[in-house]
């Protein structure tokens, strides 16, 4: 069922922010700006346990290829070698040349999305409100929405259209595949579309020292249904190894309600909220720092497991068909 809200008011959302340091000296030595960054990762990154990383060694392995006449370019790279160790995907180094990143976290899945063939499905007429994309889907009895990133916004007015679009629909699928991630409010402003009741979807910790198990206690993270349109009817989430960082939290927070089911891959997880930092060379550098864990109290750094894995087929695809569309479509069909 559609839930319709007559007196319509704004609500609070809760943000979670993100931390700065500023470095407090300008230089260009390559040792100083070494050291300042293996530091800044020692005292605030929140994975070295989970990842069994030892921050020593490795400062030990880059230390020795460092030299003091190393120009700024060969600095980048080691340094940006030395943050691949942390084999994550919330972890940049970004200078006035280039942004140093780790994309090994998805390339070793495959990718369960072709653009050509997306767009030959929105090619059927398709309308826009924010960041999302929508339609009506198999003779309008099911109503599909593309969000590709949670760095664009929706609003609350927006939402509102889209689910009312969509009032004489059976289901809806919402695809967050190739979503690299965003803002939270966004994210958490769709979830909170499909819960009839506050829920507590996991918890998060924060860094409390220097030390690599220096952490506050777990905080539970609670998000509240929303006070506009409301549904209730079957919901399918099509997820891929894209499904990142603000995305792999909705997933997490849509997994636990009984109407909605996961389908399609592994998302790409990203389950600490990063923080960003400043070398002495002006260089900015971002890194997990506040672990998040699922409702269960596991950490959703490593990604989502979906209820129902759905690949594309080859076979499919030189037909133009989207074999995890099709496969969410059939699931609320025979519902």
């Amino acid at each position: 069922m559609i839930r319709y809200i007559k007196n319509i008011l704004p609500i609070a959302l809760v943000s979670l922010l993100v931390s700065c340091e500023k470095a407090d000296v300008y230089t260009m030595n390559p040792r100083t700006n070494f050291d300042a960054l293996w530091r800044i990762i020692d005292e605030h990154y929140c994975f070295f346990d989970y990842k069994n990383i030892d921050w020593n060694e490795i400062y030990t392995k880059y230390n020795s290829q460092l030299t003091d006449t190393m120009n700024q370019y060969e600095l980048f790279d080691l340094l940006g070698d030395m943050l691949a160790e942390l084999k994550d995907g919330h972890t940049n180094l970004m200078s006035s040349f280039d942004v140093a990143r780790y994309w090994d976290w998805y390339e070793d899945y495959p990718r369960n999305f072709n653009d050509d063939i997306h767009k030959s499905y929105l090619l059927k007429g398709y309308k826009i409100a924010g960041g999302v994309k929508y339609m009506r889907m198999e003779n309008d009895k099911v109503g599909y929405m593309y969000y590709g990133s949670f760095s664009s916004g929706v609003s609350e007015v927006q939402l509102n259209e889209i689910l009312l679009h969509f009032k004489e629909c059976k289901g809806l699928i919402i695809d967050v595949r190739e979503n690299g991630g965003g803002a939270l409010t966004y994210s958490d402003r769709l979830a909170s579309r499909f819960l009839k009741e506050k829920i507590t979807a996991g918890y998060i910790q924060h860094k409390t020292g220097p030390g690599h198990n220096d952490f506050s206690e777990l905080y539970p993270i609670e998000l509240e249904p929303s006070e506009y349109v409301t549904w209730q009817r079957p919901v399918v989430v099509l997820t891929n190894r894209h499904s990142y960082s603000a995305t792999n939290d909705f997933v997490n927070k849509m997994r636990y309600l009984q109407h909605v089911t996961i389908m399609g891959d592994r998302t790409g997880g990203g389950g600490g909220l990063p923080f960003n930092s400043e070398l002495p060379n002006g260089w900015r550098v971002r890194f997990s720092a506040s672990p998040m864990y699922d409702a269960e109290k596991i950490c959703t750094e490593d990604g989502i497991e979906p209820d129902i894995q759905v690949s594309m087929l080859m076979s499919d695809m030189t037909k133009g068909k989207d074999t995890i569309i099709e496969a969410a479509l059939a699931l609320i069909i025979s519902k």
